[in-house]
């Protein structure tokens, strides 16, 4: 069995660890943040300590017992407190990263709990490489490649950023830009949306077509092309 100081170390350390991805998820303002994942993380290092020597009391008296099936109820029962980070808005999802990270560093803190210090500190980094380092990726590639301009020709004020925001509910988040040109009688805009699906295009357009005074909405014709 682990001496006492050492058991001590393990806990501080999957503090730490846990810290590193709770500052991440802190700077982007979600609930699960910082104090979240250093719990999450302390707790199932400190379940880990207790289903490795816990029970070899117990052990040694002739009972037959499996310990690790305590730490393996870890990896199932964490699921609802990454639930909790979930946010369902119509037909936007947020938080499943977050929630995602939660149960990664639960299984963080029962690697350091078992003593495997070198893959603990090594999923942390990687954690942290995917939280951090492939967004910016992943918005300059795969979000550019999901973004949808469209030209909407309307009445005179028959459209504005209020009025869109009433008719479009949770699809409003996909609303990146919002530009009015004024003509004569009418207004050509000019709507930026980021991240929809062709289904979710399709249902914006015929949701902005049945306001009264769009006269026309079609897709611009240099992001079509």
């Amino acid at each position: 069995m682990a001496s006492e100081l050492e058991l001590v170390g393990r806990l501080m350390i999957s503090a730490a660890l846990g810290s590193v991805i709770g500052i991440e998820r802190e700077r982007m303002s979600w609930a699960a943040g910082l104090r979240t994942h250093m719990l999450v993380c302390v707790g199932a290092t400190l379940i880990m300590i207790v289903s490795a020597y816990g029970f070899s009391d117990v052990l040694r008296s002739g009972v037959v017992l499996d310990p690790s099936r305590m730490a393996a109820q870890v990896v199932s029962g964490i699921g609802f407190l990454g639930a909790g980070a979930i946010l369902a808005r119509g037909e936007v999802i947020r938080g499943l990263t977050t929630a995602a990270s939660v149960w990664a560093v639960a299984g963080v803190g029962l690697a350091v709990g078992g003593g495997l210090y070198t893959a603990s500190i090594a999923a942390t980094i990687i954690i942290l490489i995917i939280l951090a380092g492939i967004k910016p990726l992943e918005k300059r590639f795969i979000g550019y490649r999901q973004r949808r301009e469209l030209v909407v020709h309307t009445n005179r004020d028959a459209l504005s950023l209020a009025t869109l925001h009433d008719t479009l509910g949770a699809g409003t988040a996909r609303v990146k830009q919002f530009v009015m040109q004024q003509k004569d009688d009418s207004d050509e805009i000019g709507i930026t949306l980021s991240r929809v699906t062709p289904v979710q295009f399709e249902a914006i357009c015929k949701r902005i077509r049945a306001v009264p005074g769009v006269r026309e909405v079609k897709e611009s014709a240099d992001e079509s092309a």
